[in-house]
This record gives structure tokens, C-alpha cells and sequence, in this order.
């Protein structure tokens, strides 16, 4: 067979390392989208023939060459406002992507085992198990749902079918495209049925894109100031710059109470718990009520329950707003310590400012500010596609606030601006983004940046976003029918088998 020298040994594993890198080089801020598809044609090739404990050291070194180029901004988080030494900060992002790579371990060992012998197995098999190893990563010890191979198709044809069917839509059609051309390499036969197959998904998502699933309610344009502070995260949560923290605030918003209708602050604007900060919260309250203005602005909180006193990752909406929600995804480490019992205390990482969130409920109500209902997220979450699609239609637009200063000067927040443009695109929802350091953005219902500001400056973002009417086939349904067909395809394989036997 052509490509077995290829692939054998060392030069095997590298070329491994590589493909999954090539998955980060497709997505921002890199936007080389071909290479997600010679990705997967690359993965296909590499495991042709090899047995499944070979594989599975193989998945380890693709996941490795994924998760070290695309998520080793972590050691941002781990050294620079971990306090971290510069060997130990090493030495924790390789076991965090050295970990998640083992994702990629299990779904080789599994593809090699039991789906590569099946008729089809290395082309629509190969499709559905990839998907259901990126849906297992959104779940699996609270989910690191981040790197999807279908989020570097925003920009193409493909994007129809993010509507329909979410991102592992765009996930199996990229992994299906790139399985077809290994093969017709492989065969030297052009003329593959899979890849006529792989062309008309293409050529349907164009079709997709002609479609309006949603419309525009009959309202008027909201006009939306979201302020960016750039408050350096060293000393965000200094006691001594509690005031002046709040006194910017205040002051950069005094003239948008009566130019906007909604003035958004980013996640934890407010560096200090919602009861003490209620004078100043009620004093910004007058002020947007006198001029019919809202505010929604992120802040912790506390409640008892049970008897326990707990605090939360909130957003509150005051003025001509009303609600209070409370974070349900929270960020291992950053926002609560696993077994921490045992690591609290061992090193200042594992004992990060605000590091002791408990999870809010799952039935929480929209916001309601200006007239309009808000999905609110904060942060990480709305990298959960099933979470945003949960909080829709009832929501008018999504409104998402961010403290992306954890990740510096890396990839990590044009990759989580990505992914909330794909919320949006799959909503059918205006998604309004608010940072304390940049990224800021109004995203539109086609996933279209409307608006965005700097990174690391102080700024004020303005721009206007439309309520939109009705619902995307993915905003009724989520990711099941994907996630179904998989399943459905992979048992659909096994049973062909079964009856030729």
C-alpha cells in the first residue's frame, strides 16, 4: 500500500504531532481552514493497518500536537498570575495537555479496534467516531468543549449547516472530506462515491446559507455601550485598588446613561462581593433609571443555602433591568479546586483569588433589561453549544461577559471570540460580548462580527443589535440529532457487518 513507510515508527508519530496541530493552524487566529480537512485525510493515512495499541499511542501524539499548540495558553494562567516558577509552570501545562490528549488515546485505540475493519469504517465510521470523541471532551470531567475542528469553518459554505445541526455538524463534514481524499489517494481512484458525497454536503451547506431561519422582531435597534476597563489582572483583586476600580467604571460610563439603552461591564467588573457593593450598585442604579438606561454587569455574590453560605460567579441587570444570574459551568482551578482538600494551598495556582464558585442552578430565567430578555453567559460558558441552545427561543439576543485577561497575549481569546460567533451563528441570536480587556464585540445572527474593539486598552464599545424573531433547527433540537446520526451510523456499520458474516 502507498504511505505504509509513512507511516511506521518515529516518522509516523511526528507526522501524528503534526496533523493535530494543523487543527489549531485552521482555527483562529489562523483561519487556514484547509488544513482542518488535510487533517483528518493525514489521520487516515497515518492509522491505515496499525494495530490498536499502536494507534493508541499514535492518538496520543495527534491529541498531544493538538492540545500542546492549541491550549498551552494555560501556562499564561499558570505562571504569570499563578505565581508559578517557570519549570513548574511547564511541567502543569504538559500534564493538562498531555491529559486531554488522552481523549484522543481511547478514540484511536477504539477507531483501530473496532471501526477501521467495518465496511466504511475508515471514511463514515471514521466521521461519526471523530465527532464522538469531541462530544465526550464537552462533558467528560466537566467538559473542555474547546479546539472543535468545526469551528475554523465559520467563513465557508459549511457555516449552513451550523443552523441545522450545530458545530459537530461541521466537525463530521470536515472529517468525512478529509477521509474521502485519503482514500482517493490511497486507491489512485478520483472518482471516489465519497467524495461526491463530501462535495454536495459542501455544496448543501452553500445552499443552507440562502436560508433565513430567523427574522428581525419588530423593535427598534437596541444601541449597546459595553465598557472595557483593562484593569491589569495583577492587581484586579487588590484590595487597595477596590475604589478606584469602581470610580473608573463610574466614570467611564457617566456619558452613556443617555446614549445607550443597555451599558454592559464584563465579568467581575465589580472586585468584590454583591452585598458590599451595594450602595455603589444602588448609586449606578439611579443613574440609569433617570435616564431610562440599563445596566448588566458582572459581580460574585453569596446566598445561604441550606444552611451553607455559598458564592457565586453572577450577572446582575439594574435600572431598567431586573435579574440575577448565577454562573453554572465553572473553570477547574480558576473558579473551584478539585480535590481540594488535597491541593488548596500547595501552590499559589491552586489558591487563586476567587477560586471557591459553587454552581449555579441550572433553571435560571433570562435577564430582562431594556425592554429585551438576555441568555446570559459568562465566560467559558459559552463554549457550551447545548447550554446557549437551551436558553433559546425564549431570549431575544445572548449576551456573553468575559475576564479573558487570564490568557495574555496568546491565541485563547481570538479562539473563544470564535466560538461565541458559532453560538450565535447557531442561535439565530444577536450575541453581545463584553471583556475587561478585549475582546469586546456584537456579534449578528450569521455569526458576523458587527462590531469589535481593541485588546488591552481602555475603551468603550458601541454599536447597535437587533431582537430577533423564531428559532434555528439547532435552538429546538441541539446536539442530539448529530449526536444520534453517529451512534446510528456506527451501529448501522457493526450490523452490515454482522449479516455479510
Amino acid at each position: 500500500m502507498p504511505y505504509t513507510s509513512l507511516s511506521q515508527g518515529w516518522r509516523g508519530h511526528l507526522l501524528a504531532l503534526l496533523a493535530g496541530g494543523l487543527i489549531t493552524l485552521s482555527l483562529a487566529p489562523f483561519n487556514y481552514w484547509p488544513l482542518g480537512v488535510a487533517s483528518s485525510a493525514l489521520f487516515v493515512i497515518l492509522f491505515h493497518h496499525l494495530s490498536p495499541k499502536a494507534a493508541a499511542l499514535r492518538g496520543w501524539c495527534f491529541g498531544f500536537g493538538l492540545f500542546a499548540s492549541g491550549a498551552s495558553w494555560v501556562y499564561v494562567s499558570i505562571h504569570e498570575f499563578g505565581y508559578a516558577p517557570v519549570p513548574l509552570a511547564i511541567f502543569i501545562t504538559f500534564l493538562f495537555t498531555g491529559g486531554l490528549a488522552l481523549t484522543w488515546l481511547i478514540f484511536a485505540y477504539v477507531y483501530a479496534r473496532f471501526i477501521r475493519p467495518l465496511p466504511y469504517g475508515n471514511s463514515l465510521g471514521y466521521a461519526a467516531i471523530f465527532v464522538l470523541c469531541e462530544w465526550f471532551r464537552s462533558w467528560f470531567l466537566t467538559g473542555f468543549p474547546w479546539l472543535y475542528v468545526g469551528y475554523g469553518y465559520l467563513d465557508t459554505p459549511l457555516a449552513g449547516w451550523a443552523p441545522v445541526a450545530g458545530v459537530y455538524a461541521l466537525s463530521f463534514i470536515v472529517a468525512l472530506s478529509g477521509a474521502a481524499i485519503a482514500i482517493a489517494l490511497q486507491q489512485k481512484k478520483p472518482r471516489q462515491p465519497l467524495l461526491i458525497i463530501s462535495t454536495l454536503l459542501w455544496l448543501g451547506g452553500y445552499a443552507l446559507q440562502q436560508v433565513s431561519w430567523v427574522s428581525p422582531a419588530e423593535r427598534a435597534p437596541l444601541k449597546v455601550a459595553m465598557v472595557q476597563a483593562n484593569i491589569s489582572q495583577a492587581v484586579k483583586w487588590d484590595r487597595d485598588q477596590y475604589w478606584p476600580t469602581l470610580n473608573l467604571y463610574n466614570r467611564m460610563s457617566q456619558p452613556l446613561w443617555s446614549q445607550a439603552d443597555l451599558v454592559i461591564w464584563p465579568e467581575a467588573a465589580i472586585p468584590g462581593m454583591y452585598h458590599n457593593a451595594q450602595p455603589f450598585l444602588e448609586h449606578i442604579n439611579k443613574r440609569a433609571l433617570k435616564h431610562g438606561s440599563s445596566l448588566i454587569t458582572g459581580v460574585p455574590s453569596s446566598a445561604n443555602v441550606n444552611g451553607q453560605r455559598l458564592a457565586y460567579n453572577s450577572i446582575v441587570a439594574l435600572g431598567n433591568g431586573e435579574g440575577m444570574y448565577h454562573k453554572q459551568r465553572l473553570v477547574p482551578f480558576g473558579e473551584y479546586v478539585p480535590l481540594e482538600q488535597y491541593l488548596r494551598g500547595l501552590i499559589q495556582f491552586f489558591n487563586l483569588p476567587m477560586s471557591a464558585f459553587s454552581a449555579g442552578s441550572s433553571e435560571q430565567q433570562p435577564l430582562q433589561a431594556a425592554g429585551m430578555s438576555f441568555a446570559p453567559l459568562i465566560c467559558y460558558e459559552v463554549v457550551y453549544s447545548e447550554l446557549v441552545s437551551n436558553s433559546v427561543p425564549a431570549a431575544d439576543m445572548l449576551l456573553t461577559i468575559s475576564n479573558d485577561a487570564w490568557f495574555g497575549d496568546s491565541i485563547g481569546p481570538l479562539q473563544h471570540l470564535e466560538m461565541a460567533q458559532m453560538r450565535a451563528l447557531e442561535s439565530g441570536r444577536y450575541l453581545l460580548r463584553s471583556t475587561g480587556s478585549g475582546i469586546s464585540a456584537i456579534v449578528d445572527q450569521r455569526g458576523n462580527i458587527v462590531v469589535q474593539g481593541p485588546q488591552f486598552q481602555q475603551a468603550v464599545i458601541r454599536g447597535e443589535a437587533k431582537a430577533m424573531q423564531g428559532a434555528t433547527p439547532f435552538a429546538l433540537s441541539g446536539n442530539w440529532p448529530i449526536i444520534g446520526l453517529c451512534f446510528v451510523l456506527l451501529a448501522g456499520l457493526a450490523l452490515t457487518t454482522r449479516l455479510r458474516s
